[in-house]
């Protein structure tokens, strides 16, 4: 009877630490980019924007590279400006490719509702790539930004959150006048499991904390009431 416990509680460990060994990610470094990411198979994958960073991560589904490419239009002082941005989530099975969702944006010709937009890039320091809601499958969050007269207090937010190759959205205008600031939310943000909206809602706290995002005051008891759209008025 002890030996049967014992054998049982052994394949619960083992089954528990192998689910845990399903999910992981890494970053390619530079030469790993460029020695995997041929100019053939940039073509293939439709890659024409020079890559900025990539991301590999494996989990229940098989083996994924998440590749973040920004155009830049002009290298003038202090740091380049970018125009327009592309994403591409590739899976990989048997040396062959399949997009399995793609991003594209760029800044506004004739600027957003508050300013003028001069570049737009990957926030890779907020970018998360965790299996979050524990199905052994990564639930990938994106997030990237503009910038307009006053940098970023005056831009665009985009928080992407990918749950089964779907896209769930919330927008944000950043203003730096109370009236200048609105957030909105996809319907299908507040379908996704408890887990995930709560992890995005810490993403969105650790954007204010960086001074990087002012979201409309009341924002957490507007989300909690699934609040589609709100701002300070």
């Amino acid at each position: 009877m002890k030996t049967t416990s014992f054998l049982l509680l052994y394949l619960l460990v083992f089954s528990v630490f192998a689910q845990e060994q399903e999910v992981s990610y890494w970053q390619l470094n530079k030469p790993e980019v460029e020695d995997y990411f041929t100019k053939e198979l940039r073509q293939e994958l439709h890659i024409t924007y020079p890559i900025f960073r990539v991301y590999g991560f494996k989990d229940k589904l098989g083996t994924h590279y998440l590749v973040l490419s920004e155009h830049t239009y002009s290298n003038n002082e202090p740091e380049p400006q970018m125009d327009s941005i592309k994403a591409f989530c590739i899976s990989v099975s048997n040396e062959k490719h399949v997009l399995e969702w793609s991003i594209s944006d760029f800044i506004l010709r004739k600027g957003n509702q508050v300013s003028e937009e001069y570049s737009i890039w990957f926030w890779t320091k907020f970018l998360k790539l965790e299996d979050i809601d524990k199905d052994s499958i990564i639930e990938p969050i994106v997030i990237y930004g503009t910038s307009g007269m006053n940098g970023t207090y005056d831009g665009r937010i985009k928080l992407l959150t990918f749950y089964h190759g779907e896209k769930k959205a919330i927008r944000h205008q950043n203003g730096v006048l109370d009236h200048e600031r609105n957030t909105q939310v996809d319907k299908s943000f507040y379908e996704l499991p408890e887990a995930i909206q709560e992890r995005v809602k810490r993403l969105m706290l650790e954007l204010v904390k960086s001074d990087s995002a002012i979201f409309p005051s009341g924002w957490q008891d507007a989300m909690k009431n699934h609040t589609l759209k709100f701002d300070e008025n």
